[in-house]
């Protein structure tokens, strides 16, 4: 069963809730024109990591999908809708974000350059890879474990978290909070799908052989992943956040999911 025991009618709620608290955030900070006095080093950070993140965010999304198209339970494609849904959400966000910085800075590139940097900048590859691998993974044991298990948990926390601190960092606190706003999402979204699999393994405890087994083949993925990304937080900012630093805390955010899904002591 989901942790957090949400309903269509309780997830709604929620996230109209959360919506209620990002446009508010996004008035406050359009009340002071905050976009106009992001210096050019930020906006170029913007421009290569914040605005692109729409595409693995969609990524992300179809892979939910497909895990609720064919999963075993209802209950499970519940919660894998709800997922869907956040990211969407993410994209939404996203999206609203980078029209608003092309507004302010018509000639930064925001709108128009972010599927070139997503298919062709070399600290994105990585990530890019792992995803559109992920997405041709049609075991649906293997798609959950890649993708809830590994590869979303060290995303989020480099994209959502280590972003956000560096966001803040270097004097732009919108993104800071927006962002912030979104984790809450993937930290949801990390409890079910932890449960799912001690659930699995307390019925079939053959289970977690299977489980270290995919984890295994897909840590060093979410790790190349994690590496690009932690580079571009430490070279593109002026307030750069070490790249040793962000990989850190992405292992560590991917090690407390295995570890609450019983998995991380049996791979050890």
């Amino acid at each position: 069963r989901d942790p957090d025991e949400l309903t269509y009618r309780k997830y709604v709620t929620m996230q109209d809730e959360q919506e209620t608290v990002v446009e508010g955030i996004l008035d406050e900070f359009g009340k002071v024109n905050h976009d106009a006095n992001l210096s050019l080093q930020w906006l170029q950070v913007l421009a290569t990591v914040f605005t692109p993140m729409r595409f693995p965010a969609h990524a992300l999304q179809m892979t939910q999908a497909y895990l609720g198209q064919i999963a075993p339970s209802s209950y499970i494609t519940n919660c894998t809708a709800f997922a869907a849904g956040d990211l969407l959400r993410q994209v939404s966000l996203v999206a609203y974000r980078t029209r608003q910085l092309q507004m302010a800075h018509p000639d930064a590139g925001f709108a128009t350059g972010e599927r070139q940097i997503w298919e062709t900048h070399p600290d994105w590859q990585p990530t890019r890879r792992a995803l559109e691998t992920a997405l041709i993974a049609y075991d649906w044991g293997e798609c959950l474990t890649a993708v809830n298990l590994v590869l979303r948990p060290t995303l989020s926390e480099i994209l959502l978290r280590q972003l956000g601190i560096v966001a803040d960092e270097n004097r732009d606190q919108l993104t800071w909070l927006l962002l912030s706003n979104l984790a809450i999402d993937a930290e949801r979204n990390a409890r079910w799908s932890a449960a799912l699999a001690r659930y699995a393994i307390s019925k079939r405890p053959e289970n977690a052989s299977v489980l270290r087994h995919w984890v295994q083949r897909w840590t060093p993925k979410a790790d190349e992943a994690a590496a690009g990304l932690a580079t571009m937080l430490s070279e593109l900012p002026e307030i750069g956040r070490d790249a040793d630093t962000t990989m850190a805390a992405a292992k560590a955010a991917r090690e407390r999911v295995l570890s609450d899904a019983g998995v991380l002591a049996t791979i050890v």
